[in-house]
C-alpha cells in the first residue's frame, strides 16, 4: 500500500506520515522543509524566489520518491500534486507568472511520469483556526508574520486541490479526505487507521 499524505501548511503531515509508516513498518519519504534552504529565502520575497524554491522543492520530493519506487508500502509525507496546489496558489495570488507557473507544471508532469502510482491520496481536513494553531504551537520562525500569506492558503487549498485532482484525472476512489482532530489521541489514530485500511480494501476488491 503507497499513501501519499496532502494537506494544508499545519495539517500535520509529517506527524501523521511518521505515525503510520512507524505503525505499518514500512518506508517513509520525507519532505525536509525545514533543511530546505530557499524557503526562507521564499518567505522573505516571494515574487523573486517563488520559482527558484517551488522547482527545488519539486526536484527534492522526486529524488526522494524515485529512490523509494520499489518499495511497495510505503508513506509520503509530501506528494507531487500537494506542492502542485502551493503553485497553484501562488499563481492566484499573483506571485507567480503564468510563465513560470507553465515551466513548474512542465517539471511536475515530467516528474509525474516517472513515478509509480499513489493507491491513497490521503488529505488531512483541518478548520483553519486549527492549521493556525498548529503554525503557532510549531513555533517555526520562518513562518512568523504570514498571516496574511497563510490566510489566502487556508481559503483556497482545498477548493484549488480538488480542481488539480480533476484535471489530472485522479480517480475519486483513490482519494480519501480525511477530517483530523488529534491524532495523537489514541482512539483517534485508531479510527484513522481502520479508516486507512477499509478504503485500500475497497480498491482490491475493484
Amino acid at each position: 500500500m503507497r499513501v501519499g499524505i496532502i494537506g494544508p501548511i499545519g495539517s500535520g503531515k509529517s506527524t501523521l506520515s511518521a505515525k503510520l509508516a512507524q505503525y505499518y513498518h514500512c518506508a517513509l519519504v520525507e519532505e525536509p522543509v525545514e533543511k530546505n534552504p530557499f524557503l526562507p529565502l521564499f518567505y522573505n520575497d516571494k515574487e523573486t524566489f517563488a520559482l527558484l524554491s517551488q522547482n527545488a522543492f519539486y526536484s527534492s520530493l522526486f529524488l526522494s520518491m524515485w529512490k523509494a519506487r520499489q518499495e511497495t508500502n510505503l508513506v509520503c509525507d509530501s506528494t507531487l500534486f500537494s506542492n502542485l496546489v502551493f503553485t497553484e496558489l501562488l499563481r492566484l495570488e499573483g506571485i507567480m507568472s503564468a510563465m513560470e507557473v507553465a515551466l513548474t507544471y512542465a517539471i511536475a508532469d515530467a516528474h509525474l511520469k516517472r513515478l509509480p502510482d499513489i493507491d491513497i491520496h490521503l488529505v488531512i481536513m483541518r478548520n483553519t483556526e486549527q492549521l493556525f494553531d498548529n503554525v503557532r504551537k510549531r513555533g517555526r520562525d520562518i513562518e512568523q508574520g504570514q498571516h496574511d500569506y497563510l490566510t489566502f492558503h487556508y481559503a483556497n487549498y482545498y477548493d484549488v486541490l480538488k480542481r488539480i485532482f480533476k484535471a489530472y484525472k485522479v480517480p475519486e476512489e483513490k482519494i480519501l479526505w480525511l477530517p483530523i482532530n488529534d491524532m495523537e489521541d489514541p482512539d483517534e489514530f485508531s479510527q484513522i487507521i481502520r479508516t486507512i485500511e477499509n478504503k485500500y480494501a475497497e480498491l482490491c476488491q475493484k
